[in-house]
């Protein structure tokens, strides 16, 4: 850490603190050129990649359009905000731990597609409609089959019974 006083390079860390809500560092210095002291504050700094939309352009990530696309789809639907916020941080927390710095918005339509299949059919199928830019009636009736598709049942268990006496 450069000294703010007198520019020197050489600066030592004289003491160290976490302060209360433990998501940052307090550290005093000491400048080994001139003397002086100062404090320096060290927190995380957490950066969303870029959105590279399929023309090519980058954006930088918005929480809020991601909340947009969730409110269209859900229009009308019975889905309680907290699910949404819930999908909406699963998928914030997916995009960090990518730890990329450039992302395709493909590949954020197939995670908001994957939490809105889990949250509601009607919203999956909407958003569906719109993010594979259907072309005809026979892509929903895909999509629709899709949807329809039975759920992967548990294996049955054999009850044993006790031996007659």
């Amino acid at each position: 850490m450069k000294c703010p006083f007198c520019s020197a390079p050489d600066t030592q860390v004289v003491d160290s603190r976490v302060n209360e809500e433990g998501d940052s560092v307090r550290r005093r210095r000491r400048c080994g050129a001139c003397d002086k002291r100062f404090t320096t504050y060290e927190t995380v700094e957490l950066r969303m990649p870029s959105i590279v939309k399929a023309n090519g352009i980058r954006e930088e990530f918005d929480r809020d359009k991601l909340r947009t696309g969730f409110v269209r789809a859900l229009h009308k639907r019975p889905v309680p905000t907290e699910y949404v916020d819930g999908a909406i941080e699963r998928i914030t927390q997916k995009l960090l731990a990518l730890g990329e710095r450039e992302i395709a918005s493909r590949r954020i339509g197939e995670m908001v597609m994957r939490e809105l299949y889990r949250l509601d059919k009607v919203a999956y199928i909407r958003f569906a409609s719109v993010y594979k830019d259907f072309q005809d009636v026979e892509d929903f009736r895909d999509v629709l089959k899709e949807v329809e598709k039975p759920a992967p049942s548990a294996p049955r268990r054999r009850v044993r019974r006790p031996a007659a006496s």
